[in-house]
């Protein structure tokens, strides 16, 4: 099983855990250059909140978005989109990605302005 698969299959199992509880979920994808940040509904059908390093409004303020600075600006801005859509409670679904650096950096970022998991 290569190195991918790996990570899917631990999403996966994540995934399976969150729909079982219904809860609204924070779902973080990252890549060299980015990282993008999701807050998806119980059904998970539509997505009520959104922000990455590609948005518009954030690359002003972000140099280079592979970065945990980057990650932080990111976590902040997608706790202010998801509280400005009722969302107060979410459960994190790091998509088998390691609970380190930038996604560490996105969830603590997320959870100083607002959002609880």
């Amino acid at each position: 099983m290569n190195k991918k698969l790996s990570r899917l299959r631990r999403a996966r199992k994540t995934r399976s855990h969150i729909k079982y509880l219904r809860a609204t979920r924070l779902c973080v994808n990252r890549t060299p250059k980015h990282i993008y940040a999701q807050v998806i509904s119980t059904d998970g059908g539509v997505v009520l909140a959104s922000a990455s390093t590609l948005d518009k409004e954030l690359r002003a303020s972000i140099t280079t978005g592979g970065n945990v600075e980057a990650a932080a600006i990111v976590g902040k801005t997608i706790a202010e989109r998801a509280r400005a859509a009722g969302v107060e409670e979410v459960a994190f679904d790091r998509a088998g990605f390691k609970y380190h650096g930038r996604v560490k950096a996105l969830a603590e970022a997320a959870r100083e302005n607002g959002l609880k998991f």
